[in-house]
């Protein structure tokens, strides 16, 4: 690498550093969200929590460095063609020919760890995230909470008043129950009730309460002085999947092959699109200022939108979309930027 490759190469790690870190702390935080879902029905520590997040990584980094990649290497070009170094570089003898092989071949670098993140770590994440959640189940008490609705315990609907604790544990006053079956509904109202987990069986205990069954036009109502009602979780954890067993469904499962196709896209998507990038940051700025942040939105929306509508054809839209926009770029860096420069 020579000296004017390591100084490209060092202002587009710095626009790169900055624009990614604000990519990344958004897609987490979106992520982070998902993962807070998870909380509705067990309790998690906060190390477990960042256990959850670490599954999750692989395609956090998946959806931020290529765009944030594409985005970078346009805004740098533009940045230089504002203070006039590209020109500088283009009368020193540092052609555009020369500069785009530099780049396609960092963006296939990128793009290859892509693909190995896109195809190997994101299905074992995704295996282990599931093991984690199924493993907490068997474990870990139901994390019910007082005067909130939708929470569920098996088949019931459960909603609680009040909550304390004894010697005993944890004490639910207040507790209805409501379980919605075609052609019959059932409530159970209980004044009050415990939970436990016996080896990976949850058990609700429930205390004086009522029964109310109805069917069309009849009713019945039972009184009770204790009831138990138990769901048996799985008590084993799956063995982890490879990444080939885990694509091999592909052939039964349409989500899988459709989210094949875009991994692999999205990963493919920097070196697709590096010659574009370099055609709309590099610019005569006095005449196009402005082109550059529309034509950057005009790219990721066209490519974006092209994975979302036709990604459930797998290996052919891959091909296509790629070949597509790789060719586009090619065409558009001639004519824009090796006719002038």
């Amino acid at each position: 690498m020579d000296r004017t490759a390591r100084y490209l190469f060092s202002n587009f790690l710095g626009t790169f550093a900055s624009l990614f870190a604000t990519l990344f702390l958004i897609m987490s935080i979106v992520f982070f969200i998902q993962i807070a879902r998870i909380t509705s029905y067990i309790e998690i520590t906060f190390i477990e929590l960042f256990k959850l997040y670490m599954f999750m990584l692989p395609r956090v980094l998946l959806f931020t460095v290529p765009i944030a990649f594409f985005v970078s290497l346009a805004l740098m070009f533009f940045r230089l063609s504002r203070e006039n170094e590209s020109i500088v570089l283009f009368t020193l003898g540092y052609s555009p020919v020369r500069i785009a092989k530099f780049f396609l071949i960092v963006s296939g670098a990128v793009s290859i760890f892509l693909i190995v993140t896109a195809i190997i770590l994101i299905p074992t994440a995704a295996e282990l995230n599931s093991n984690f959640v199924s493993y907490k189940k068997t474990v870990a008490k139901l994390n019910l909470k007082t005067t909130e609705f939708g929470q569920k315990f098996s088949d019931w609907m459960v909603f609680i008043q009040n909550e304390k604790s004894d010697e005993n544990g944890t004490l639910y006053e207040g507790v209805t129950l409501y379980s919605p079956k075609e052609g019959a509904h059932r409530f159970v109202l209980a004044k009050n009730a415990r939970l436990t987990n016996n080896n990976a069986v949850l058990e609700f205990t429930l205390s004086e309460g009522k029964i109310y069954d109805m069917r069309d036009a009849s009713w019945h109502k039972t009184d009770f002085g204790t009831m138990k009602i138990s769901t048996a979780q799985e008590d084993s954890v799956a063995q982890t999947k490879s990444f080939v067993q885990y694509w091999q469904a592909m052939s039964e499962d349409k989500k899988r092959a459709k989210d094949f196709a875009t991994y692999v896209l999205i990963a493919l998507f920097p070196l697709a699109t590096t010659l574009f990038a370099l055609s709309l940051g590099i610019v005569t700025y006095r005449y196009e200022k402005g082109f550059v942040y529309f034509g950057i939105f005009g790219v990721l929306f066209g490519y974006f939108t092209l994975i979302m509508l036709f990604s459930s054809r797998v290996f052919i839209a891959i091909a296509a979309i790629f070949l597509l926009f790789f060719i586009a770029s090619i065409f558009s860096f001639r004519a824009k930027i090796l006719k002038r420069y």
